[in-house]
């Protein structure tokens, strides 16, 4: 049976301009109802995965499971994640009062996020230098050849372990990545085998300058790529 779970929103959140924040919720296995203003995703599910659907109503984010046998806790940390509602912008908003004081009266300053660092990551060296028809196809081509299914249909992004299984001739011929291909292969070995870890970016205690440094460490990440991740981690130094 499906479920439905709510989360509480702070006073200076807006759920449109955060989905609409930048292209990721035109991306798959993010979905964009524009009609009806809900957001579809795919969650890891433990040992499996499960498709929702979150929306906005009444001061509360609405997420409406596929399925009941899911692992609650986690979902709903992964929507806290993705919507970015643990993120203090109250500073923030302070400090645009003057020349964008559009930015705290439209509660807008949050970036959608996937679930995890690593989608981020494979995400936004898709986005470098090509067409967002091309970005588009590349994310279309790894969910669909590659995602775990959900039993609705849907699949999720894949994981490092499911990356790392294919060869770099995969990546050239069926996902469409080009230059890209061998650095997709390398960097799905050496998060699947632990050798990379993206998920410690979130809480690491480097100085944003060093973690940066160690995001250009991975083959495809530049400048622009890292200060593009270091947003999405919460490091917004370089908009100073």
């Amino acid at each position: 049976m499906p479920k439905t779970l709510f989360l509480e929103t702070p006073e200076n959140f807006n759920f449109i301009r955060t989905v609409f924040s930048h292209g990721w919720c035109e991306l798959l296995p993010f979905e964009i109802d524009k009609e009806n203003w809900r957001l579809s995703c795919v969650f890891d599910n433990s040992k499996t995965c499960v498709s929702a659907t979150v929306s906005e109503g009444d001061g509360k984010i609405k997420i409406e499971m596929s399925e009941g046998k899911i692992n609650q806790e986690k979902i709903l940390r992964d929507v806290r994640h993705i919507l970015r509602l643990d993120d203090d912008l109250s500073v923030f908003h302070q400090l645009t009062k003057r020349e964008f004081a559009w930015i705290g009266k439209t509660n807008t300053g949050r970036m959608l996020r996937s679930p995890t660092v690593f989608e981020d990551l494979i995400k936004t060296i898709c986005t470098t230098n090509c067409s967002w028809a091309l970005t588009k196809k590349m994310t279309t081509n790894l969910v669909e050849k590659l995602g775990t299914p959900t039993k609705d249909g849907k699949k999720a992004f894949p994981t490092a372990a499911q990356m790392a299984d294919k060869s770099v001739e995969f990546y050239k011929d069926e996902i469409r990545a080009g230059y890209r291909a061998p650095y997709f292969a390398e960097l799905a070995e050496k998060v699947a085998s632990g050798k990379i870890n993206p998920e410690s970016w979130l809480h690491s205690d480097l100085p944003t300058k060093e973690l940066k440094k160690e995001m250009k460490q991975i083959k495809g990440v530049g400048d622009y790529a890292a200060e593009n991740l270091l947003k999405l981690v919460g490091r917004y130094d370089g908009l100073a």
